[in-house]
């Protein structure tokens, strides 16, 4: 048995209504298939009409664009109105400023002459007293 599915093709057009649409989503920092989904398009839709007509990709570099420049203003205008954050941040970001590292490495180490000449004392006499036990093996210590 054959059911009869009904199909009608949406027709992929760049009208104003669907670049407005375009240009919002591209402004709220959208990409890809979300921001086609959020235009009301499908991502094949969208991809589409970027092919057919470039002036859909005009829209979403404008929105991109200026939702950037909006951005830029709001850290800005908070950076020169005291937040030191954004300022560090403006600076880290745009300017590749990187603050000073300071490593402080502090060894304070005594030794003591008497307790490495007992240890070396100590070693000598192991080496004597392997020899006395084992001729051969002070051949094997020294290679």
């Amino acid at each position: 048995m054959f059911y009869s599915v009904p199909f009608t093709p949406r027709k992929v057009q760049a009208t104003e209504s669907r670049l407005k649409a375009v240009y919002d989503a591209a402004k709220l920092g959208l990409k890809g298939d979300t921001l086609a989904l959020a235009a009301g398009m499908l991502p094949t839709e969208y991809r589409q009409l970027t092919q057919l007509d470039p002036v859909v990709e005009i829209a979403a570099s404008k929105g991109k664009a200026d939702g950037e420049i909006e951005m830029a203003q709001i850290i800005r205008s908070a950076a020169l109105n005291g937040d030191a954050k954004m300022a560090l941040e403006v600076l880290k970001h745009q300017h590749g400023w990187v603050a000073k590292q300071a490593i402080s490495v502090e060894v304070d180490q005594r030794i003591s002459i008497t307790g490495a000449l007992a240890a070396a004392t100590k070693r000598a006499l192991d080496v004597v007293d392997v020899q006395a036990k084992e001729p051969d093996a002070i051949d094997h210590i020294q290679r």
